[in-house]
């Protein structure tokens, strides 16, 4: 169960016109990535909960079947004044919904935030989870003391059995280093502590009525890769780490051309008169013109065009964003509406007060 039907307002503007899954690394969606890794462990029929802009996910993943996958999809909303609105049921009211449908969930089920990246051990986490004969567990991991703040922390005693949680407590106050990280394993029993057609959360609702019931609820503390993306910020420093190689299951797209430099195919680059510093992607169809400078960690994305003079420093350049002569971005997401800097101040193109101009390379 990939979980997908949230409006990410934490991450906007990127999720102004896309749903949070579909937000773009290297080119790819965030739950693309997500789908891979569950194929590659053998699952292979994945339900989907979709909510706002729900085409933009059913369009672009379909049956699955590019993946090896079969993928199906649950759409919350309702019918006001005759107009179709997505209504969000919450995490597992939305799992719910399907059970009561269908009774789809029959058998052991992994459940996933759509906006995360891991690279878990899934075969591991469930012969933990089996063991233990749990009905529910989820995977945590440990974040420093001084990070508590920013996630949900799991206590549970020596055996992995979950105590009490504390929603982003203070370093003094946490009683715990282990956050979740949003990933779940359920046995089918558990969506009987759900009330039926209900708003209805896993981890505020749900889960302490597991704990209060003192139902086989266990921890898992295991190593594994984990990216989160929460904020704008986030996400701005989730590529940084990407485009200097610290994600090895992201390698860079493209072809090399030079030490740090990849591009796509049908690139216009006069490499004698630009300046270009690793690590950089440059996507296809963009021309960079003479006289400008990228300076990775920088993504250039596909169609995008940067003018004479330019400077792109440590920026992510969304697909046909045209970047205006001389003028220079710095630490910033670029779209063809928007730009933000990495601690999330939002710009709009066309705004006469702002210093810098951007546009549609399309036009």
């Amino acid at each position: 169960m990939i979980l997908a039907a949230g409006q990410g307002t934490r991450v906007r503007p990127l999720t102004k016109d896309l749903p949070k899954p579909m937000v773009p690394i290297l080119g790819k969606p965030v739950m693309e990535y997500l789908i891979e890794h569950l194929a590659r462990h053998g699952v292979r029929e994945i339900m989907v909960n979709v909510a706002y802009h729900h085409q933009r996910i059913e369009q672009y993943f379909g049956d699955g079947s590019r993946w090896g996958v079969e993928i199906g999809y649950s759409f919350e909303g309702v019918r006001d004044h005759g107009d179709i609105l997505p209504r969000p049921m919450g995490s597992a009211g939305g799992m719910r919904k399907i059970q009561d449908f269908s009774g789809f969930f029959d058998e052991t089920t992994l459940v996933l935030c759509g906006d995360a990246l891991i690279d878990l051990d899934i075969g591991a986490a469930l012969a933990e989870h089996h063991e233990k004969q749990a009905l529910a567990s989820i995977v945590g991991v440990e974040v420093p003391l001084a990070e508590v703040s920013s996630y949900g922390i799991v206590v549970a005693d020596a055996a992995g059995r979950i105590e009490s949680f504390q929603e982003k407590p203070e370093p003094a106050e946490a009683r715990s280093t282990l956050a979740s990280a949003g990933i779940y394993i359920f046995e089918p029993a558990v969506l009987d502590q759900v009330p039926a057609n209900q708003v209805y959360d896993i981890g505020s609702e749900l889960f302490p009525r597991l704990v209060a019931q003192k139902l086989p609820f266990y921890v898992q503390n295991r190593p594994f890769h984990w990216i989160d993306i929460g904020r704008v910020s986030d996400y701005w420093s989730v590529l940084q780490r990407v485009l200097k190689g610290a994600v090895p299951a992201m390698p860079m797209p493209g072809k090399q051309v030079r030490p740090g430099v990849w591009v796509g195919l049908n690139v216009q680059i006069p490499w004698d008169q630009v300046t270009i510093e690793g690590p950089v992607y440059i996507g296809s169809g963009v021309r960079v013109e003479a006289g400008a400078r990228i300076i990775g960690p920088a993504w250039i994305g596909h169609g995008s065009v940067i003018r004479a003079g330019a400077r792109i420093t440590q920026s992510i350049v969304f697909e046909y964003t045209r970047i205006a002569a001389n003028m220079h971005f710095h630490e910033m997401i670029v779209s063809r509406q928007y730009c933000v800097d990495r601690h999330g101040e939002t710009l709009y193109s066309g705004d006469d007060l702002s210093p810098l101009r951007w546009g549609d390379a399309r036009a």
